[in-house]
């Protein structure tokens, strides 16, 4: 077999063996909720009869392991199964919020990183001069500002003094896409800037370490100019660094985007879970939690197979690993 092919399938059985193990923690701690979903249905007046009955509809009175595999089977499926309190299909009723928190993450991704790589870049190339020093001030004082507090200011400058944008509320992009993304500009902007401004650190560390090599001197030295040579020699060896925090910036930037979906009111997926907290819609708390797991394994697994294509000591380790294991 290939090395780098059996790289990959090793990344994806990890992949899939993480998926597992995290599917059963989150049903463990889901079902160590305070609480009871039929006295939550029937209030705390209802008979003990009605309770038991209930609990025997819901399958409550079952073993925990067998609720799980039903769940984990239903999962695999796509089926995250009926809430019991509406009866609606869990998926139905998180696939809008969904969606919004995924727009949501997704542009707060690419404002960050117009942010970083040119300030990261720019603060790495002039770090011995005054307005890389301020930018490397920034970036640390970006760093200090929570995202809430980042659109709360937004919202009084551009909402509330300026009158250029709405300050809340959501519109889908099939009613009226650009009053979609009028309303998606300060959310957006909120949690991109504050994330730019940590992945500004890192991208100036990359790039500083690689303006240190040896091949960025030699090609300084045959008339090729700074900016030219990082760009052509610097690009890849820093872009591996930058993957990496990418990766690790998912959990912020999900944690990010429920906090800004609370400031903006928006309908995302922060939103959806307080409420299903709220009701005691575990089957609902289930999907969303597993779903925003699955998220940032995968988003691992993703960065360790880029890693793999984009670094070719590592496609030369696996080879050789697979060599002396043949010898």
């Amino acid at each position: 077999m290939h090395p780098v092919l059996r790289a990959w399938l090793v990344r994806l059985a990890i992949l899939a063996a993480s998926l597992l193990a995290s599917s059963l923690v989150v049903f463990l701690l889901i079902q160590t909720l305070p609480g009871d979903l039929a006295e939550a249905i029937l209030g705390t007046s209802a008979t003990p009869e009605r309770l038991a009955t209930l609990r025997a509809e819901l399958g409550l009175d079952r073993p925990w392991y067998v609720r799980y595999l039903e769940w984990l089977g239903g999962f695999v499926r796509g089926d995250l199964g009926d809430s019991a309190l509406t009866g609606q299909p869990v998926w139905s009723m998180i696939r809008g919020p969904l969606g919004v928190t995924v727009w949501l993450v997704l542009f707060g991704t690419i404002v960050s990183l117009l942010v970083a790589m040119p300030l990261g870049l720019w603060s790495a190339m002039r770090r011995r001069h005054a307005d890389g020093v301020v930018v490397n001030a920034t970036s640390h004082l970006g760093m200090a500002v929570p995202a809430f507090l980042a659109g709360l200011l937004l919202v009084v400058v551009f909402a509330v003094k300026l009158r250029w944008l709405p300050a809340n509320g959501y519109v889908a992009l099939v009613v009226d896409p650009l009053e979609w993304a009028r309303r998606l500009v300060l959310p957006v902007l909120a949690l991109g800037l504050v994330q730019g401004a940590m992945l500004t650190r890192y991208v100036r560390s990359a790039f500083v370490e690689v303006l240190g090599e040896d091949h960025l001197r030699t090609a300084r030295s045959i008339g090729w100019t700074k900016l030219a040579a990082v760009l052509r020699h610097g690009l890849r060896p820093a872009s591996l660094s930058i993957i990496t925090v990418l990766g690790l910036q998912l959990v912020n930037l999900l944690v990010g985007a429920i906090v800004i979906e609370q400031v903006f009111v928006l309908p995302g997926l922060g939103s959806r879970l307080m409420s299903a907290l709220t009701q005691r819609d575990l089957l609902q708390v289930q999907g969303i939690v597993m779903l925003l797991v699955a998220a940032v394994l995968v988003v691992n697994a993703v960065v360790d197979l880029l890693y793999l294509a984009l670094d070719p000591r590592l496609r030369t380790q696996s080879r050789a690993q697979t060599t002396g294991e043949s010898a």
